[in-house]
């Protein structure tokens, strides 16, 4: 029996690469992966997958060039104004997951506000996490609980970091996908993987396609999830 696919979780890696091989600069090919995003979240509608968390902009990734990271920051709110069309008229529910703390008033307005205008919207979950580490995620659950933890069984204390992490509502992760050609999860999901099927390809970010996306998709529910058991 295949394998179902609930929650598909994307590290989007490769945009800087793929713009610096055609010899443009970093920020065309953040631009590129942008479309991307909108080509597979539209898949992800068609096949009918319930959640897809994107790994967006790393806790990390402040260390980038200053330019690089204000364009990220425009082209995000931009990105949110722009497709809240495309999420009504598809009926996707966006969330953000991460420390929004950081960012701009504005962005954070924008944010806010594109999740409040899709809460009734009940197809795809489109999750991006922004300014997202795993370990700040899982900082944050645990001093949010500290003082519930006294007396607690290690089952109970488990199923309590779940319910305080920033994916609660979303479940565990079924399938990572990681572009680029690196072999690593960077600091994403790290709770929510636990056992989740990993797939990794060469392909970089603005040229991944639904159709590869499509034959992993087949790759992974073919797979022997066992789960710790036999």
């Amino acid at each position: 029996m295949a394998n179902t696919l609930t929650h598909l979780a994307i590290i989007m890696d490769g945009n800087g690469r793929w713009a610096t091989n055609q010899g443009k600069k970093r920020v065309e090919g953040h631009k590129r992966g942008a479309k991307v995003v909108d080509e597979i979240t539209q898949w992800c509608v068609k096949e009918e997958i319930s959640t897809l968390t994107l790994y967006a902009f790393s806790t990390e990734n402040w260390k980038r060039p200053k330019y690089e990271v204000e364009f990220l920051m425009k082209m995000l709110k931009d990105y949110l104004e722009s497709e809240l069309e495309k999420y009504q008229r598809h009926n996707i529910r966006f969330f953000a997951i991460g420390d929004m703390s950081a960012f701009s008033t504005p962005l954070k307005e924008r944010i806010l506000y594109t999740q409040e205008a899709t809460r009734h919207n009940t197809g795809l979950n489109q999750v991006l996490a922004l300014n997202y580490g795993a370990r700040n995620e899982l900082s944050r659950a645990v001093m949010q609980i500290a003082k519930e933890l006294e007396g607690k069984k290690a089952q109970e204390i488990e199923e309590m970091i779940s319910s305080h992490l920033d994916t609660s509502r979303f479940g565990d992760v079924d399938l990572l996908i990681r572009t680029g050609g690196e072999s690593r999860v960077s600091n994403f999901l790290l709770w929510q993987i636990s056992y989740a099927e990993l797939a990794f390809t060469p392909t970089l970010w603005p040229d991944f396609t639904p159709k590869e996306l499509e034959d992993m998709i087949k790759e992974y529910k073919n797979r022997n999830r066992r789960f710790g058991g036999v």
